[in-house]
């Protein structure tokens, strides 16, 4: 029986969202030191420049900064070492096979432990345009916009 039961998000890549379209995604385990672990566990670690991809039939992911724990000595990991991703190996042809398109790359998108284990979420992604950007952010302005208008139509019709 794991000690904690649940997701407990540890970093998100938002931008990833806003820069990418996001077409498929896997879930993986991660080769981790313990002084990686502890830091994690103390919700440190950045998304924002990373990457994964696949090396002799083994996925990898590189450029996640993970700090170094405080706590540590002489066992501290370097903060932007390559980490082996745990897929199924059906899984990673999958990926290399999908990734051998032009254009798609392997992102991390969210890290977090999943009853206890540290888990990454990495997605295969498409570059959106900078008109595409655009268009998402006008649809979220909308959208908030919408929202707020109803929002508003519905406290002046329960307050009369």
């Amino acid at each position: 029986m794991p000690r904690e039961t649940g997701r407990k998000v540890i970093a998100q890549n938002k931008r990833a969202r806003h820069e990418y379209f996001i077409e498929d995604t896997y879930e993986a385990g991660l080769v981790l030191t313990g002084t990686e672990v502890k830091s994690l566990r103390e919700g440190r670690a950045n998304l924002t420049d990373g990457f994964a991809a696949v090396e002799n039939d083994e996925a990898w992911l590189y450029n996640v900064h993970i700090p170094e724990y405080t706590q540590g000595t002489w066992t501290n990991h370097s903060a932007k070492r390559k980490r082996k991703m745990l897929l199924h190996r059906k899984e990673i042809a999958k990926i290399y096979a999908t990734l051998r398109e032009k254009g798609l790359t392997l992102i991390p998108l969210a890290l977090y432990f999943k009853d206890g284990r540290a888990k990454i979420e990495v997605g295969i992604a498409r570059g959106k345009k900078d008109y595409d950007k655009r268009q998402t952010l006008r649809e979220k302005q909308d959208n908030r916009d919408m929202r707020r208008a109803m929002s508003g139509a519905i406290r002046r019709k329960g307050g009369s």
